[in-house]
């Protein structure tokens, strides 16, 4: 009876296989050792969840390879059917092949660490938000020691790789003459068998699932009610992937989550408009006031990063806010108020225009830019002089010229500033920027118009860099902490800088994020990412300091601001009044995700229809979705429907003013 021979082939990709997964294995440790802290929101025994998470790893990480290795497999494989003397020069091209997409992923599982540790989540194409400034990111990741380290594994895994894989070809060249003394017509036969069985091994591994009905899907890893092993177990070449090939889809249409004239009845009745008011809009409303107007300045700051979870008013103990807190105090202070997304752009689109953001899309980049209804433009109409005040250079996400075409007269941007202030590839320190807006501040006081400014800080974003020549001080002992101090303390020095001068007993200060932080453990749509401080500060002009428990968001900031300066207007957005007005549900975006919360219920929406409902005033980890149904598809219908309307308001062009 003659032995079964395993094909030279099969040997050297299943070789191949093995040596990849303990590479993507390896990288999936690195992660865990990353986030060690996550193991106190588990349940003990933490071992079981972290173990079936490395077991869901190694299916996603045999998708991955099965990809790879799918074309090499088939193109061996048809050739060893014949008597070929090119068939060795085949197998160096299939091994080029495999050696440089397998370098690939592992540079994507490397990069991945720093962004899950980020994001919270693994990679996906929101990470080419940053490409089109490429010249921004490589000096951010070069200006950022923590993100060197990271560059090692990249280096280390191809160099092995590399290493291990020529060994198994010149292996497998020198067992060749073993196989001399079969027949050919057994080893066709024995190729054959071969040949189907890890056809069939390759297109399970491909699939992931042996399921009939579905591949493995993003979904798929979810096993737990717990964010960080179910996040544990994905590849990341898989979902961003996975992620590309949802953005091809989306930018084939537009998204569409339910009938246009259904999401614009729903956001109508939400609204309580029966009829439009003017015509021109479908969710135009018009606002008159009930008295004269106040013709005091806006100075809006939008804070990078500051999630309201580092501030002591929301439980955090590490006193890193103390001017923020202090704020509190004296001022209109809102405690459940959430960023509309995780970039700067939707801090700055949302909170001057008051329209929500749609998972990655940038809305500032456009080539056609629109004119929108918001602070700038409504302010510019009612007499106000608009200034934007940024550290670093305006072109980035094309700030510059979106704000520009959207009624700011003047922005100030690092171009403003003496070079040898510049620090880094985001520009200036935070209290530098502050400092020299005072002046500029002054000369507009002079033009006897009130002015609206608005301020987009920096410092709490990677490279942390503090300024050596400032008498700030910080407690802490890590950076990433010291750099919240820090960014608090120029907020602090602003405000000192303000007071003693004329025009600031005739301003209205407001401080919001432009997205939060990832801060705490919650789900895998992390709440501290979207949670922002809202301080509405004017002790001259609010008399007493009031609290708001009610729900909002960066889209109701316009709308707020013109009813405290009791100015009639049309409101064309998306934003209420959070003062004279409550809406049931606040929504917010992801890069992959939407989020819909009330007081006490949280829903996250993913990719592939997968949904869950959270008690997030308990931190349950639990998905009450199955028990809480009716309330579910309220809050779907509720931020599906308002995602809807804006697009369709955009696409059809009705997000300007209108009188």
């Amino acid at each position: 009876m003659k032995r079964i021979i395993i094909p030279l082939h099969i040997r050297f990709l299943v070789r191949v296989y093995l040596m990849g997964i303990v590479f993507f294995t390896l990288f999936r440790v690195l992660l865990f050792l990353n986030n060690l802290d996550q193991l106190f929101a588990l349940p003990s025994p933490h071992i079981s969840l972290i173990f079936r998470a490395f077991l869901m790893g190694l299916r996603f990480d045999t998708v991955v390879s099965g990809y790879i290795l799918v074309i090499p497999f088939l193109v061996l494989s048809v050739l060893s059917f014949f008597r070929n003397r090119n068939n060795e020069w085949v197998l160096k091209i299939s091994t080029l092949y495999t050696g440089i997409l397998y370098s690939l992923a592992f540079l994507i599982c490397s990069v991945d660490v720093p962004y899950f540790n980020h994001f919270f989540s693994r990679i996906s194409t929101g990470i080419f938000a940053f490409v089109n400034n490429p010249n921004f990111v490589f000096k951010m990741v070069i200006q950022e020691v923590r993100y060197w380290i990271f560059i090692l594994p990249i280096i280390l895994s191809c160099v092995l790789f590399w290493f291990f894989l020529l060994g198994i070809r010149k292996k497998i060249q020198r067992q060749k003459k073993n196989l001399s003394g079969m027949s050919r017509f057994y080893q066709l036969v024995n190729g054959i068998a071969f040949f189907l069985l890890f056809s069939i091994l390759i297109f399970i591994g491909i699939r992931g699932r042996l399921a009939v009905k579905s591949p493995i899907r993003v979904g798929t890893a979810y096993f737990s009610a717990f964010a960080f092993p179910n996040q544990l177990g994905l590849n990341p070449v898989f979902t961003l992937l996975r992620s590309i090939l949802d953005d091809m889809a989306d930018n084939n249409r537009d998204p569409s989550f339910m009938d246009d004239g259904r999401s614009l009845e729903q956001v109508r009745r939400y609204f309580n408009i029966r009829e439009s008011d003017p015509k021109d809009s479908p969710i135009a409303r018009r606002v008159v006031s009930d008295g004269g107007p106040l013709r005091a300045n806006v100075i809006l700051v939008i804070m990078e990063s500051m999630s309201a979870d580092l501030m002591e008013r929301f439980g955090n103990t590490r006193r890193l806010t103390p001017n923020l807190d202090r704020l509190v105090g004296e001022s209109y202070m809102f405690d459940n108020i959430y960023t509309a997304g995780i970039h700067t752009y939707s801090g700055i689109y949302s909170s001057l225009f008051a329209y929500p953001v749609w998972r990655r899309r940038n809305p500032i980049k456009g080539a056609s830019m629109m004119i929108y209804s918001g602070l700038p433009n409504t302010l510019k109409q009612q007499g106000y002089q608009t200034i934007f005040f940024t550290t670093h250079d305006d072109q980035f996400d094309n700030v510059g010229g979106f704000l520009r075409a959207n009624g700011m007269d003047r922005i100030i941007a690092e171009d403003d500033y003496p070079a040898e202030k510049v620090l880094s590839t985001l520009g200036v320190p935070d209290d530098y920027m502050f400092e020299l807006s005072i002046p500029r501040l002054n000369r507009l006081s002079r033009e006897g118009r009130p002015f609206f400014a608005a301020f987009l800080t920096t410092s709490n974003h990677q490279p942390f860099i503090i300024p050596d020549d400032i008498p700030f001080r910080p407690r802490s002992s890590k950076l990433k902490h010291r750099i919240v101090e820090y960014a608090d303390w120029a907020l602090g020095k602003f405000m000192r800088l303000a007071s003693s001068q004329e025009w600031y007993a005739n301003t209205i200060f407001v401080f919001i994020a432009d997205s939060g932080s990832y801060v705490r453990n919650s789900y895998d749509l992390p709440l501290s990412f979207f949670h922002t401080p809202l301080i509405i500060h004017a002790p001259h002009i609010l008399k007493e300091p009031r609290r708001f428990a009610r729900i909002g968001g960066q889209i109701d900031l316009f709308p707020t601001i013109m009813g405290l300066l009791n100015l009639s207007y049309v409101n064309n957005t998306f934003g209420i009044d959070l003062i004279k007005e409550r809406r049931p549900f606040i929504y917010f975006c992801s890069d992959d995700k939407v989020g819909c919360l009330n007081h006490e219920y949280f829903l996250v929406i993913r990719s592939e229809e997968n949904e869950s409902l959270y008690h997030y005033h308990s931190l349950d980890p639990r998905d009450h979705i199955n028990s809480r149904k009716a309330l579910a598809a309220e809050m779907k219908t509720y931020c599906l429907s308002m995602l809807q309307a804006s697009q369709w308001m955009l696409e059809n062009r009705k997000v300007g003013p209108v009188h």
